[in-house]
Formats: C-alpha cells, sequence, structure tokens
C-alpha cells in the first residue's frame, strides 16, 4: 500500500469514528417519501433517509437517488470499511462492479461487498430511482466470508422463479452470509386482496419493509402505520409487527432483515 493510500485509510477510520460516535439508535415506525428533504444537483434528486445505530450496526445510512435521463454516470466508488445493499424502484440502471456490468429494472437488487468498485448509470428514457442502504456491523467485518457465500452480486427480478400459495405470492432473492451479516435475507410478498400477510411475529433480526405498490397497514408494537409506495417500515429487534394489504387492489412489497 502506497504512503497515500495509507494516509486517506487513516482519515477515512479516523471520520468514521468520529460519525459513529455521534449516531443515534434508529426509532421503528414508518418513513414517507414524501417527507425526506430533496436536494437537486445535475440532473440528480437525493433523498436522506435515515442514519443511525441498530442493535447489529454500529452504522446504518439510508437514501434515495432519482437520475433523470442523461445524468452522468456516478464516479466509481470504493468503500473498505461499509457494504451496500441497492434497490431499483423504477427505470433502468447499468451497473458496473470491478470489471462486470448488468442491467437491472425495477426491482433489480445488487448486493456490493467492501472493497468493490461499483458505477451506476441511467440508460433509459426515463428516471431512475432507486434506494441505497450502506451498513457497517459492530462485529468485525469478514470479506472473506462474504467471498465464500457469492460475492457481490446483481439480480432482476425475472430472473428469480415466484412461489404461489393463495392470494399472496412471493420471490426469493438470497438468504446468505455477506462481510457485514452473519446472516442477510431478502425477499419480495405481493398481496391480492386485503388482510394480513402473516400473523404478527417477533424475530430477532432487524427488518425493513420497503413498499412497491398499493397500500399498507403495518402494526409494531400495538402502534398502528400506513405506507405506499416509495415508503418503508423500520422494524427493530425485537418488535412485535405484522403488514396487512389496506385494500381489495394487489400490493407488494420488499422485506429484508439482518443479523
Amino acid at each position: 500500500m502506497t504512503t497515500k493510500r495509507i494516509i486517506i485509510f487513516i482519515n477515512l477510520c479516523f471520520l468514521s469514528l468520529i460519525t459513529t460516535a455521534q449516531l443515534k439508535d434508529i426509532n421503528g415506525g414508518v418513513y414517507k417519501w414524501e417527507e425526506h428533504p430533496v436536494n437537486i444537483d445535475k440532473l440528480r434528486e437525493t433523498r436522506k433517509i435515515l442514519e443511525g445505530t441498530t442493535p447489529y450496526f454500529e452504522h446504518l445510512q439510508m437514501h434515495s437517488t432519482v437520475m433523470y435521463p442523461g445524468a452522468e454516470p456516478s464516479e466509481k466508488c470504493t468503500h473498505v470499511d461499509m457494504e451496500e445493499c441497492i434497490i431499483v424502484t423504477e427505470g433502468q440502471m447499468r451497473v458496473t462492479i470491478e470489471d462486470k456490468s448488468a442491467i437491472l429494472g425495477p426491482a433489480g437488487v445488487l448486493l456490493l461487498l467492501p472493497t468493490d468498485t461499483i458505477s451506476i448509470e441511467n440508460i433509459g428514457e426515463t428516471n431512475l430511482t432507486y434506494f441505497v442502504m450502506k451498513y457497517k456491523s459492530k462485529k468485525k467485518m469478514d470479506l472473506a466470508r462474504g467471498m465464500a457465500n457469492g460475492g457481490s452480486l446483481m439480480l432482476n427480478a425475472d430472473s428469480l422463479k415466484i412461489t404461489h400459495n393463495g392470494d399472496r405470492s412471493g420471490r426469493k432473492y438470497f438468504d446468505r452470509s455477506t462481510a457485514m451479516c452473519e446472516r442477510f435475507e431478502m425477499h419480495v410478498t405481493f398481496l391480492n386482496k386485503q388482510g394480513l400477510s402473516h400473523t404478527p411475529h417477533e424475530h430477532a433480526e432487524t427488518e425493513i419493509i420497503l413498499v412497491l405498490s398499493g397500500e399498507t397497514e403495518m402494526t409494531i408494537d400495538g402502534k398502528e402505520y400506513q405506507a405506499k409506495k416509495g415508503d418503508f417500515y423500520f422494524i427493530t429487534s425485537p418488535s412485535v409487527h405484522g403488514i396487512r394489504n389496506a385494500t381489495n387492489k394487489p400490493c407488494s412489497y420488499f422485506a429484508f432483515k439482518w443479523n
């Protein structure tokens, strides 16, 4: 490692320590798309959604980006001590991780391990909208574990099988270990009529539910919340929670949890 890279790495670690010391626990509840402040610059909209700590993560940050047609590709970026999960909600994204590229459409997902380099481009004629989740575990990063379980990945929704169970169906994305998580599980659920997705329950993992379509309701520790497309629920461990379709029109949502 060159002297310049050593200095940059030390500075990044120092800034990370300062930031972590100022972070607070993230509250459970609902986070509404229209309530996030918008910053518009160079054919892009960015919304900072949340930043803080969870029972498992010492640092969790979420934001959304809207890239307009014709926007410049993002600069190549590498995080040495944070992992990323990115969800596309609309548009066409060309994503390049190291020397591999893929086109991701709506409900496409990518998982980026630390030290891998990424760049993103809107290649469509409409807006590209995506959510970014960056996180660092309280436990020591295990890059070898993440590589052994598949490394960084890029998944399109139409490459995954849908399973049906009455008025409920689903699409599994992954259930694996990563560099930061002993277990990280992600899936999409489709509800075709009004009512519960499943019986209210609790688990050790912290969970996020991002609404893709329709209108939903959620009970978290006895409190009622509502969310529509672009909104998401944050469920801290071990809160009792249960999501339901609020109408007889179809709804769908991403659910992802970790420990």
